[in-house]
């Protein structure tokens, strides 16, 4: 059972992964839109009619898919008062707590944007602009990254209870330099009552 459930963490980590980094190539496509929107406009007097909503679906592209990403990395916002004050059983009973709460919101997200999606398939619903174009891979988009940040979220779900049940981390504990180069400047929630040098010592060391 430990090696099924190994197995899929990591499994579903790899996919979360390649997705995130693969929409981070969206970033460059759509900073070159912006520009160039902005320079006809402002420079040719000549206005796309495509720049707004082609921006505008891949920054959601971008924002969605790689949601799930930026979960696995920790890099969304969080206010650790209190997490970082308990212990840590209290600390895995919060994140727990999270993850059922946001995959129960992400089921409820799911089906929603699923069945807006047969709906624009049906009604063929587009943008309300010149340009107009088709809504129904928007909804689809939104649909695949919930069910994404779903599985990211189970992942989480499992190594607590495991570590609940046997006392052990499911991945084990390891250092990734890769990750450890992506955030510089990332804070351990678990080192801020350290103190950032020993105040008898005349120099620190």
């Amino acid at each position: 059972m430990t090696l099924v459930l190994r197995g899929y963490c990591q499994f579903i980590r790899y996919v979360v992964r390649f997705i995130g980094r693969s929409v981070s190539y969206l970033l460059p496509v759509l900073a070159g839109i912006v520009a160039y929107e902005v320079f006809a406009r402002y420079i040719l007097d000549k206005p796309t009619i495509w720049g707004y909503d082609s921006s505008l679906f891949l920054f959601g592209y971008i924002a969605a898919l790689g949601g799930a990403y930026a979960q696995q990395k920790e890099a969304h916002i969080n206010v650790d008062i209190v997490h970082g004050k308990v212990s840590e059983k209290v600390r895995r009973l919060f994140d727990m707590t999270t993850a059922i709460l946001a995959i129960g919101f992400l089921a409820v997200m799911t089906k929603m944007c699923f069945g807006m999606f047969l709906e624009s398939m049906e009604f063929h619903y587009k943008t309300q602009s010149e340009w107009a174009p088709p809504m129904n891979h928007f909804w689809l988009m939104v649909t695949i990254s919930a069910v994404i940040f779903i599985a990211q979220y189970s992942t989480e779900l499992i190594q607590n209870i495991f570590w609940f049940v046997t006392g052990r981390e499911l991945l084990g504990e390891h250092c990734d330099l890769s990750e450890l180069s992506e955030q510089p400047f990332r804070v351990d929630s678990h080192q801020i009552d350290k103190p950032a040098f020993d105040k008898e010592s005349p120099d620190g060391n």
